[in-house]
């Protein structure tokens, strides 16, 4: 299981390139990527009926006028939810797959359904593998949870998976206890899992697991760079971007 070398190639755009009347994970945000020639990186949430929906929060208050768990409404009600921002409703990700067509590289990030990094009954991360089945074009697939990525390893386990991974640092994180906190931050999870890559904390590019790892071979992307500074940085440790806020000029990915 090999990464497609356009991942290596082409800066990625987080949550699609999103900006004015293009709301991030729209459909609008992935056909402007597509045309600037940019990869996609874009968040699976699932709904109700199970459906792979393109969405980044479990619920829908920040991005809809709605509130609640996305997880509450079916496919067709989250389709006509409006993204705040834009005129798109949240998309399926068999929507995606057609719009992009295997123009530009899809880095696919599996939301944590356990909500506490905790075992998964890989429903979502099933319906993930049958949406791209079939589907031609550079795709990997990747998550925070390693039990998710696990599921995702058995579910297509011909498709490129990494484990996106960081410093632990911020409160949020604090309930999963210390021992579990070790345990991520130390990315021991990696080989038991299969992963190929992993997506990492720009602010956190010198940690041993990190560096470690590339001295395997192991590709590291970074999330999430917003100017040309923070790439330069970035890219002295990480083999690529995954950018928001600016455009990456050429050779912004080695």
């Amino acid at each position: 299981m090999t990464l497609p070398r356009a991942f290596l190639d082409t800066p990625i755009a987080h949550r699609g390139l999103h900006g004015a009347g293009a709301p991030e994970n729209s459909m609008a945000a992935m056909a402007a990527a597509v045309a600037a020639g940019y990869g996609i990186e874009m968040d699976i949430q699932a709904a109700a009926d199970g459906t792979p929906m393109v969405f980044h929060d479990a619920t829908l208050d920040r991005m809809t006028a709605a509130s609640g768990p996305v997880i509450a409404q079916g496919a067709a009600a989250l389709g006509a939810m409006d993204l705040i921002g834009g005129r798109d409703g949240i998309p399926t990700l068999a929507a995606v797959l057609a719009e992009v067509g295997g123009k530009v590289p899809l880095l696919i990030e599996i939301k944590d359904q356990s909500r506490i990094m905790g075992p998964v009954d890989g429903a979502l991360e099933r319906a993930v593998a049958d949406a791209l089945s079939g589907y031609l074009g550079p795709v990997a697939v990747m998550g925070f949870n390693p039990h998710s990525v696990a599921a995702l390893a058995a579910a297509a386990p011909h498709i490129p998976r990494g484990i996106v991974t960081g410093s632990y640092g911020h409160p949020e994180w604090a309930p999963l206890g210390e021992a579990r906190l070790a345990r991520l931050r130390a990315i021991e999870d990696f080989d038991r899992v299969g992963a190929a890559f992993i997506s990492h904390d720009k602010d956190d590019l010198d940690d041993a697991a990190v560096t470690a790892l590339k001295r395997r071979g192991v590709p590291v992307f970074s999330w999430t760079i917003t100017s040309e500074a923070e790439a330069d940085l970035a890219l002295r440790s990480a083999d690529n971007i995954t950018f928001e806020g600016f455009l990456p000029g050429p050779g912004r990915a080695k």
